[in-house]
């Protein structure tokens, strides 16, 4: 799959350099780092859990690092690894912190002091559309039919999610009520504390729909559990061909929950350099491509400026719907 840039389009290109470590740099598929550790601001099988195995897995497997660990720490919606990685700046080079979308939603509501430009931007890696499912005995199969039901009855037709309100779920079904030409205001949102207790909800019947990660929900897609009824792509995904996406239904909206990693403030250029090229050098390996394919992601990258530029274009537009919902 062709490797997306969003945001600027100039990429940055990293610099390649020895770094002292023992282990030449090369941007030919050698190795570039002895290894890195990966900070996960959640638990284990959550978006940001399978996004930096996922990476540290195709990085050693391909030759590109020696060894990856892993280092899961829960709480405060993600802001207890920020405030760690803050706070440890000086003796953390050698860690790279995953994160994703809800560093802006959650640096914007006040959950937790920091935000982005606290840290180091190393790359923007992967993204993963949003996703409406039902249930499989639902009776509803595409997004036509669910506005059907839910213009019958809105606050009978509750639409869940894995997030609190104005969590990143909640914004998803929002935005495309809105998109729909529904009062983004009228859904009748149900918050559950994590994707996994919300998608229990659907399959018992306690909601009439799940707003969701499309890689969380297209497992159980293809085992004939749920049914994807819209995808927050502006192309049908490889990983579940059949699922329809908003556009071609009518509702102009798209949306990717992207996926990054960052490092401690202070981090040395040449260190920055030497993760990027890794990363760079990552997207073109097989071993990054099973990865890739196996979860459903689409290759976003940008790093540095580039990243930075897309996260602040992010902050704007979430945080004018985030306004409009009242929880700004």
């Amino acid at each position: 799959m062709k490797t997306m840039k969003m945001g600027r389009r100039a990429l940055i290109a990293a610099t390649v350099a020895t770094l002292g470590l023992g282990t030449p740099a090369f941007a030919d598929g050698h190795q570039i780092l002895d290894d890195i550790h990966f900070l996960i601001p959640g638990g284990a099988g959550g978006g940001w859990d399978g996004t930096a195995r996922g990476t540290g897995e195709a990085l050693t497997e391909s030759g590109l690092i020696g060894s990856a660990s892993f280092e899961n720490m829960s709480g405060g919606g993600g802001g207890t690894a920020i405030g760690y990685l803050i706070e440890n700046a000086e003796s953390l080079e050698g860690t790279l912190m995953v994160n994703s979308t809800p560093i802006v939603i959650r640096s914007l509501t006040g959950v937790f002091p920091h935000n982005f430009r606290d840290l180091t931007l190393v790359s923007g890696t992967i993204g993963d559309y949003a996703a409406i499912v039902v249930g499989k005995d639902s009776p509803i199969n595409t997004m036509e039919e669910f506005l059907a039901v839910y213009d019958a009855d809105p606050s009978g037709t509750p639409i869940g999610g894995g997030s609190v309100p104005g969590g990143m779920d909640h914004l998803v079904a929002a935005m495309v009520m809105e998109a729909s030409g529904r009062d983004a205001l009228g859904v009748n949102y149900i918050p559950y504390d994590a994707g996994g207790t919300a998608m229990a909800a659907l399959l018992s019947g306690e909601i009439a729909a799940l707003s969701t990660g499309f890689s969380e929900a297209v497992d159980l897609s293809n085992a004939g559990e749920v049914k994807i009824i819209g995808v927050t792509s502006s192309d049908r995904v490889d990983a579940a061909p059949e699922a329809m996406t908003m556009m071609e239904q009518g509702i102009d909206t798209t949306f990717v929950n992207w996926r990054g990693f960052f490092g401690a403030p202070g981090l040395s250029d040449e260190k920055v350099a030497a993760y990027q090229s890794a990363i760079e050098a990552m997207y073109e390996t097989p071993e990054w491509e099973t990865v890739r394919a196996r979860n459903g992601w689409v290759n976003i990258h940008n790093s540095g400026d580039d990243f930075r530029v897309f996260l602040e274009e992010q902050e704007t537009v979430i945080g004018e719907l985030m306004t409009k919902l009242g929880f700004l």
